[in-house]
């Protein structure tokens, strides 16, 4: 078996971090057999050479090997490229094809993005896994395949479970063995190795001397979050050696190249309810008021008319409707003097003016009106139960209450009498 160095020298592979080294070690264990490997880590760190040291130290070598970006296919047409299709299965398809499963067969195939892949693909995907069985799209023959599979990704695999994007049984199945590549960051030894290596590379492509850095560039490397992991380090290596006229690299010139340098503190992410189960209750309620905007105006209209005739019998004669509608369907409501709380809304002092009576009238409104019968009975046990829980918060205190529940104290009074609290 080739060392761990031996394997790094022949792949190109650079850095001496630990878990990389591990990464390493499991891949050239693994090899040898045809267990289902899963490579997960961060989009940019190198998944894909783990695929191709495992083919080359197979019995597969000799074998083709296919890479497959699964995010880059169209969900139409990927099992067509992976299974193959049949003449006339779809529109388009003028003759037959052989998918990658079938062109592979002896060989490995890399999905790369696997994440991504469709459900009804991932369907087909575990019944190659279980016993190599395909069906072409738009046949009903069976085919059997002897292919390796080595899959990447570097989605959250348990928050897609959860999330019912990928297939529980498939996940366990492809992740017989599972192989982490360590972000970036997390090989700040590496980082300016890996410059360095980049940086000769693009001296020669582009025939100009080597960049270097000064020993604060080197720290502004070591120091960044790189979210883009070794593909953003060689991007950023092209270009320092391409634009910098200077060969000598220092902080300042570095940082230019750096997009978000001053955005590498941590975030703290508060995922706590921002809001009391109170104030939730409370836009329930103000939904409530919103509803009642409509019987509003029929109660000004109601003040209106006693403000021109000045005579109660008479308007609750021309207006019955609306006064069932705003009041409810009482028959005493308005007969006799022993009601006149059920009509002091409705009764003009002689000195008052239009605009005391309508603010009144708005005032008095809240909580007021007893809505259509089939809307009554859950709207007054959320309203009383509103009501219970004010009081309780201010130990029976109806001014402070009526205050938060956004009403008078008269008629927080008159709710509390009709609810016998």
């Amino acid at each position: 078996m080739e060392s761990v160095q031996a394997i790094k020298q022949r792949f190109g592979i650079i850095g001496n971090d630990p878990r990389l080294n591990r990464a390493i070690e499991k891949a050239t264990q693994v090899a040898p057999t045809d267990i289902s490997v899963l490579v997960t880590g961060e989009s940019g760190v190198g998944k894909e050479s783990i695929p191709k040291i495992i083919h080359q130290l197979s019995h597969r070598k000799h074998g083709k090997y296919i890479a497959v970006n699964c995010g880059a296919i169209p969900e139409g047409t990927i099992d067509s490229e992976l299974f193959g299709h049949e003449k006339g299965a779809f529109t388009g398809a003028t003759s037959t094809r052989s998918g990658y499963f079938e062109v592979a067969d002896g060989g490995t195939i890399f999905l790369d993005e696997v994440g991504e892949l469709p459900l009804t693909t991932q369907v087909r995907l575990l019944r190659v896994l279980e016993n190599g069985e395909f069906i072409k799209v738009g046949s009903s023959k069976v085919q059997k395949t002897n292919v390796r599979i080595v899959a990447a990704t570097n989605v959250n695999m348990f928050e897609a479970i959860k999330k019912e994007k990928f297939r529980e049984d498939l996940y366990y199945r492809l992740s017989t063995v599972e192989i982490n590549l360590p972000a970036l960051r997390e090989r700040k030894n590496d980082i300016h190795l890996l410059f360095r290596k980049f940086a000769s590379d693009f001296a020669i492509k582009y025939k100009m001397p080597t960049v270097k850095l000064t020993d604060d560039a080197v720290a502004l490397l070591l120091k960044y979050r790189w979210n883009g992991n070794i593909r953003q380090l060689r991007n950023v290596a092209e270009q320092v050696s391409v634009l910098e006229h200077n060969r000598t690299i220092n902080a300042l010139s570095l940082q230019h190249y750096l997009p978000n340098t001053g955005s590498n503190l941590p975030v703290v992410v508060n995922n706590s309810k921002s809001e009391s189960d109170f104030s939730s209750e409370r836009e329930i309620l103000y939904k409530v008021l919103f509803d009642m905007k409509s019987d509003l105006n029929d109660l000004k209209k109601l003040t209106m008319e006693l403000m021109k005739k000045g005579n109660v019998s008479e308007v609750q004669k021309d207006h019955e409707h609306l006064i069932q509608k705003i009041y409810g369907d009482k028959e005493n409501d308005f007969e006799g003097t022993d009601n006149a709380e059920n009509v002091e809304l409705l009764a003009i002092p002689e000195h008052s003016e239009v605009s005391e009576i309508t603010l009144e009238a708005e005032d008095k409104y809240h909580f007021a009106e007893e809505i259509q019968e089939e809307e009554t009975l859950s709207l007054q046990d959320k309203e009383l139960e509103l009501i219970k829980k004010s009081l309780e918060r201010h130990n029976g205190k109806r001014k402070l209450a009526a205050a938060e529940l956004g009403i008078s104290e008269r008629t927080l009074y008159r709710k509390i009498k009709q609810y016998d609290l």
